[in-house]
């Protein structure tokens, strides 16, 4: 057994448990859960799946928010994968599969997450609620809201997400713009164009609203923390997106 995460999960907040039969008897898996001290358990998973003998299957649950620390990103606890199982023609009962540890996509989900979460504890990054049409581009603003702390707020870079780039209208990088000391908001000017164009594009939309925001409080490490627009705004990118791209209906 190991673990393992596809483009589609992430935004999902899933991940798959794949599994290994090298036997000869079936093997039905009833129900599947992450328990980790690394984040929230969630209830078991019903799948119902029933598998012969197969190199690896893939068994997709959800998993919890990650529990983070307002001080530090934690190091990443040890897991397992807890199941109820039956083999052959034998009773199910629960088994407990070990988690090689430290396990590299755990660690990174806790780095992801906690990293997100010590950014917002200071500053919060959100969509203005007002986009136009300039020429082939879609013009509108990211706002900057303190939460807490006075330290300056940089961010350093505005990342795109499978369907949309994103820049900031000054050309700057690194920092594009930095929330001052004491100051409580930021606005950020900002232009968004289509990524690419092809109807699979618009078809395979898993993550086309993650847009990763880089920054860093202070002095402090750099991190990221993902923006997404609210529905109405995810509408508007939509209709600006198929008009630009000819790909409407």
């Amino acid at each position: 057994m190991s673990l393992n995460q596809w483009r589609s999960d992430e935004a999902a907040h899933e991940l798959e448990v794949s599994v290994r039969n090298d036997g000869d008897a079936p093997v039905r898996f009833l129900d599947v859960q992450l328990v980790t001290g690394s984040f929230a358990t969630l209830p078991p998973t019903r799948v119902d799946s029933t598998l012969g003998r197969t190199p690896r299957t893939d068994l997709r649950i959800p998993y919890g928010e990650a529990r983070c620390d307002p001080a530090t990103i934690p190091p990443v606890r040890p897991a397992v994968v807890v199941a109820n199982v039956q083999a052959g023609e034998g009773p199910a009962h629960r088994v407990e599969f070990p988690v090689r540890h430290p396990d590299p996509l755990l660690a990174g989900l806790v780095k992801a997450e906690c990293g997100a979460y010590l950014l917002r504890l200071a500053a919060d990054v959100t969509f203005g609620d007002t986009w136009t049409r300039a020429g082939r581009t879609l013009r509108g603003v990211l706002l900057v809201t303190r939460k807490q702390g006075a330290e300056p707020v940089t961010i350093d870079e505005l990342g795109g997400t499978t369907h949309y780039d994103m820049k900031p209208l000054s050309g700057r990088s690194r920092p594009v713009a930095v929330l001052e000391a004491g100051t409580p908001r930021l606005e950020i000017p900002v232009e968004v164009t289509p990524a690419r164009c092809d109807w699979h594009a618009f078809a395979e939309a898993k993550k086309a609203y993650l847009f990763p925001i880089y920054g860093r409080v202070g002095a402090g490490e750099r991190r990221y923390l993902i923006a997404t627009p609210p529905a109405p705004v995810q509408r508007t990118f939509l209709s600006y997106a198929e008009d630009v791209c000819g790909v409407g209906g």
